[in-house]
Protein backbone atom coordinates (compact mmCIF):
# COMPACT_ATOMS: atom_id res chain seq x y z
CA UNK A 1 0.00 0.00 0.00
CA UNK A 2 1.58 3.31 -0.93
CA UNK A 3 1.18 6.62 1.06
CA UNK A 4 0.96 10.08 -0.45
CA UNK A 5 0.45 13.14 0.94
CA UNK A 6 -1.99 15.79 -0.01
CA UNK A 7 1.00 17.67 -1.97
CA UNK A 8 1.81 14.79 -3.79
CA UNK A 9 -1.60 14.58 -5.12
CA UNK A 10 -0.69 17.58 -7.65
CA UNK A 11 2.17 15.57 -9.33
CA UNK A 12 1.70 11.90 -8.71
CA UNK A 13 -2.33 12.07 -9.46
CA UNK A 14 -0.93 9.14 -12.19
CA UNK A 15 0.95 7.50 -9.83
CA UNK A 16 -2.70 7.01 -7.69
CA UNK A 17 -4.40 5.92 -10.85
CA UNK A 18 -1.96 3.33 -12.23
CA UNK A 19 -1.96 1.82 -8.53
CA UNK A 20 -5.40 1.56 -8.25
CA UNK A 21 -5.85 -0.12 -11.78
CA UNK A 22 -3.32 -2.59 -10.92
CA UNK A 23 -5.38 -3.35 -7.96
CA UNK A 24 -3.59 -1.79 -5.22
CA UNK A 25 -4.75 0.19 -2.09
CA UNK A 26 -3.32 3.94 -1.34
CA UNK A 27 -3.32 6.07 1.73
CA UNK A 28 -3.71 9.88 1.21
CA UNK A 29 -2.72 12.15 4.40
CA UNK A 30 -2.22 15.64 5.30
CA UNK A 31 0.40 16.72 7.27
CA UNK A 32 1.12 12.63 8.50
CA UNK A 33 -2.24 12.09 9.34
CA UNK A 34 -4.84 9.91 7.44
CA UNK A 35 -7.21 11.40 5.57
CA UNK A 36 -8.72 9.05 2.57
CA UNK A 37 -8.35 5.15 1.34
CA UNK A 38 -8.39 5.05 -2.35
CA UNK A 39 -9.52 1.82 -2.94
CA UNK A 40 -9.85 0.37 -6.67
CA UNK A 41 -13.19 0.25 -8.30
CA UNK A 42 -12.97 -3.68 -9.29
CA UNK A 43 -15.12 -6.72 -10.01
CA UNK A 44 -14.77 -7.73 -6.14
CA UNK A 45 -16.01 -4.12 -4.83
CA UNK A 46 -19.00 -4.44 -7.14
CA UNK A 47 -19.92 -8.09 -6.07
CA UNK A 48 -18.93 -7.99 -2.77
CA UNK A 49 -19.37 -4.35 -1.49
CA UNK A 50 -16.84 -1.80 -0.06
CA UNK A 51 -16.33 -3.69 3.56
CA UNK A 52 -15.52 -6.60 1.58
CA UNK A 53 -13.16 -5.77 -0.74
CA UNK A 54 -11.45 -3.78 1.29
CA UNK A 55 -10.72 -6.11 4.11
CA UNK A 56 -9.74 -8.57 0.95
CA UNK A 57 -6.75 -6.32 0.03
CA UNK A 58 -5.63 -5.07 3.48
CA UNK A 59 -5.65 -9.07 4.25
CA UNK A 60 -4.44 -10.44 0.77
CA UNK A 61 -1.27 -7.92 1.09
CA UNK A 62 -0.80 -9.00 4.96
CA UNK A 63 -1.82 -5.67 6.59
CA UNK A 64 -4.25 -7.57 9.19
CA UNK A 65 -4.67 -11.09 9.99
CA UNK A 66 -7.64 -13.09 9.12
CA UNK A 67 -9.46 -12.40 11.88
CA UNK A 68 -9.28 -8.53 11.56
CA UNK A 69 -10.43 -8.30 7.81
CA UNK A 70 -13.56 -10.86 8.90
CA UNK A 71 -14.49 -8.14 11.46
CA UNK A 72 -13.60 -5.79 8.66
CA UNK A 73 -16.24 -7.42 6.08
CA UNK A 74 -18.48 -8.37 8.97
CA UNK A 75 -18.12 -11.97 8.17
CA UNK A 76 -17.62 -14.62 10.42
CA UNK A 77 -13.73 -16.49 10.28
CA UNK A 78 -15.36 -19.05 8.35
CA UNK A 79 -17.39 -17.31 5.51
CA UNK A 80 -14.16 -14.70 4.81
CA UNK A 81 -12.51 -17.93 3.93
CA UNK A 82 -15.26 -18.96 1.64
CA UNK A 83 -14.76 -15.42 0.25
CA UNK A 84 -10.94 -15.32 0.10
CA UNK A 85 -10.87 -19.07 -1.68
CA UNK A 86 -13.55 -17.47 -4.21
CA UNK A 87 -11.00 -14.72 -5.24
CA UNK A 88 -8.38 -16.66 -4.78
CA UNK A 89 -6.15 -15.54 -1.56
CA UNK A 90 -4.70 -17.86 0.17
CA UNK A 91 -5.58 -18.09 3.64
CA UNK A 92 -2.33 -20.26 4.85
CA UNK A 93 0.72 -18.86 4.10
CA UNK A 94 3.74 -21.22 4.68
CA UNK A 95 6.98 -21.02 3.43
CA UNK A 96 8.57 -24.12 2.02
CA UNK A 97 10.30 -24.42 5.25
CA UNK A 98 7.49 -23.80 6.80
CA UNK A 99 5.45 -26.56 5.62
CA UNK A 100 8.09 -29.16 5.91
CA UNK A 101 8.19 -28.65 9.10
CA UNK A 102 4.31 -28.69 9.64
CA UNK A 103 4.63 -32.15 7.45
CA UNK A 104 7.46 -34.16 9.29
CA UNK A 105 5.35 -33.26 12.46
CA UNK A 106 2.79 -34.45 11.26
CA UNK A 107 4.13 -38.01 10.46
CA UNK A 108 5.89 -38.18 14.17
CA UNK A 109 2.05 -37.74 15.15
CA UNK A 110 0.80 -41.35 16.19
CA UNK A 111 -2.00 -42.38 14.33
CA UNK A 112 -0.75 -40.73 10.76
Amino acid sequence: METFSIRDLRDRTGDLVRGAEAGELALVAKHGRPVFLALPFDETLVREGVLAALALKLFATDVVSLGKAARIARLSQEAFITLCGTHGVAVVRYGADELQKELEDMNGVPGR
